[in-house]
């Protein structure tokens, strides 16, 4: 046969919204673990890893974060739920985020890519943006 098909997977969108930048970080990060679908270990301690990091503008910061935040996961066997901010600016973010430890993800992110990132404000004042994970 002179041709054929090669396995092909595809990028994953999600739209995320939040009231607010930390509302949008969480919901962003609550996002990305659902799709990650962690397997949950037994072991019930909760961890603390500490984020900070510096970006030109709030989406660079959003995605920079994801892929640190992808980066623990992936390197330290764990899944996060919740961050604490101590600082959360356009330019900045410093925060502890709180996790458990996974025997495994369901399925798998390369990187959070920046194309069509872009947090923009809605006319009911809702911050929105589109994020892609490159699978």
């Amino acid at each position: 046969m002179g041709y054929y098909f090669l396995e092909h997977t595809a990028d994953v969108r999600m739209r995320v919204k939040g009231r607010n930048l930390k509302e949008l970080f969480q919901n962003a990060l609550e996002g990305m673990f659902a799709f990650l679908n962690p397997q949950i270990s037994q072991d019930t301690k909760m961890v603390e890893r500490k984020i900070n990091l510096k970006a030109p503008d709030k989406t660079v910061l959003l995605i920079d974060f994801l892929n640190e935040i992808l980066y623990l996961a992936n390197t330290n066997k764990e899944y996060y739920y919740k961050i604490n901010f101590e600082k959360l600016t356009k330019k900045n973010i410093k925060a502890t985020i709180l996790g458990k430890k996974i025997l495994n993800f369901s399925d798998d992110i390369k990187a959070v890519t920046y194309h069509e990132a872009e947090i923009k404000k809605l006319k009911n004042k809702v911050l929105e943006t589109i994020i892609i994970f490159d699978i």
